[in-house]
């Protein structure tokens, strides 16, 4: 299946909308739930992942914990902060607003 690149400016969304919905994950269960939950059109490269978590952690958006994941691996689990969860919903706001600008110019006549 064909799989598209991530909107510009959207990345911050995905990755904290996916914490919200799950609670706690390491990096690659994040791109993997972004994924499957896109329907296999969304693909979160480690290349762009990982700078964001770390972006997301300097802002306070996210902590994040080293722990053991099911395959015995070493790894760094991310969590939503309450702050994180308000830039959630600036950022879904944001995107809504400009979804709709969009969806009028497309359907303008």
């Amino acid at each position: 299946m064909n799989r598209d690149e991530i909107p510009p400016g959207t990345l911050y969304l995905l990755i904290l909308k996916t914490l919200a919905r799950h609670g706690e994950l390491h990096g690659y269960e994040i791109a993997n739930s972004i994924q499957r939950t896109s329907d296999e059109v969304l693909q979160v490269e480690e290349g762009s992942l990982y700078p964001a978590l770390q972006r997301m952690l300097i802002k306070g958006w996210v902590t994040a914990e080293w722990g053991t994941t099911a395959g015995n691996r070493r790894a760094r689990y991310y969590r939503l902060t309450a702050v994180g969860s308000r830039q959630l919903a600036l950022e879904i706001s944001q995107f809504e607003r400009v979804m709709g600008a969009i969806g009028r110019v497309i359907q303008a006549a």
